[in-house]
């Protein structure tokens, strides 16, 4: 036998193995040790679980300067180098002071779990953890509001996967919120702050707007903003029932134009109990697969440190104490 291309047949069939070896720990590091050290300063802000008790009872909510997370569920979630978008919990969210939560579900049975894309969330970042269902993240909301009465929790609620009809949704939702209905707000108007205080206040987002059947919660529709090559486009205004959404999520901009957009949508805010607004400072930027860390990493500062006013209800990515502050303090301090 040849013992030199023995050899060389050994090397090479080592090599075929080490290398998807490779591929697989460079893959598993870029998309979960990575983002598991993508982290936000947790410093507290004194307050920041109660800062509502200082509203107006007679204030409509379209006119607080409300802090929300963008994809609120996502700090433990699969592929999270390009799906995470916050490094806290719900609950730290809340304690944090942030007000809005954007939830996306995707049907799993007679159940919801919580997803971005197609991509699911879990109940923490081990390899092993369980789906976070929306069992979990109720759990957590009936606990806070009933620690902090004074406060609200917006629940603006998405399809963001699954093939049910609007009907089928929201049947499945309403069973949800027909198990503790004193904790839930289901106006399709703009409450006050004396309505929504204590209550889960149903924002829907999972119907098509040209032909509304669901009955549950505010509407909140808007066409999508998505695209990366026409970077003029900022806030649009969009007719939904009893008020009119004027609404800014340029969600493929990079930083640069996403901030400027963001500027400029501030300029169009109108609210009161008939207008709403909602400007988002999240985006995934202008690749195919984002890094919603590294552009949060360059906007949030921003934010911190911009001398516009700040109106309506404001989303953010990656989310902090400090940034939740940051927005709502405007509604004493300016």
């Amino acid at each position: 036998m040849d013992t030199k291309k023995t050899g060389k047949a050994k090397r090479l069939l080592h090599l075929l193995w080490i290398v998807p070896f490779l591929i697989v720990l460079i893959f598993a590091s870029l998309m979960y040790v990575v983002p598991a050290l993508e982290t936000v300063d947790r410093t507290p802000v004194a307050g920041s679980a109660d800062w509502m008790k200082e509203l107006s009872d007679d204030l409509p909510l379209s006119e607080v300067v409300l802090p929300g997370t963008h994809d609120c569920a996502t700090k433990n979630v699969q592929l999270a180098y390009i799906t995470r978008c916050q490094a806290l919990t719900i609950k730290e969210q809340l304690e944090a002071g942030f007000r809005y939560l954007d939830i996306r579900l995707g049907a799993s049975g007679e159940q919801f779990k919580l997803m971005h894309g197609f991509t699911t969330c879990a109940t923490s970042g081990w390899p092993w953890a369980g789906t976070l269902y929306l069992d979990d993240v109720l759990s957590d909301c009936y606990a806070f509001l009933e620690t902090h009465p004074t406060e609200t929790i917006v629940f603006a609620v998405k399809q963001e996967y699954g093939t049910e009809t609007p009907e089928q949704f929201e049947a499945l939702l309403s069973a949800y919120a027909a198990k503790n209905p004193g904790a839930w707000l289901l106006s399709d108007a703009i409450p006050t702050v004396g309505e929504a205080r204590g209550k889960i206040f149903l924002v829907r987002h999972y119907e098509d707007a040209s032909a509304p059947v669901p009955t549950l919660g505010l509407p909140c529709y808007w066409q999508t903003q998505n695209g990366h090559g026409d970077v003029t486009p900022n806030a649009a205004a969009h007719e939904n029932g009893k008020y009119t959404l004027t609404v800014q999520d340029r969600y493929e901009y990079d930083a640069p134009d996403k901030l400027n957009a963001f500027r400029n949508g501030l300029k169009a805010v109108q609210t009161d109990e008939t207008h709403l607004s909602i400007s988002f400072l999240s985006t995934k930027g202008s690749g195919a697969f984002g890094h919603p860390y590294r552009l949060a990493k360059t906007l949030n500062p921003e934010l911190m440190q911009l001398t516009d006013p700040l109106q309506g209800w404001i989303v953010t990515d990656f989310g902090s104490p400090a940034i939740a502050a940051r927005i709502y303090e405007t509604n004493f301090h300016e």
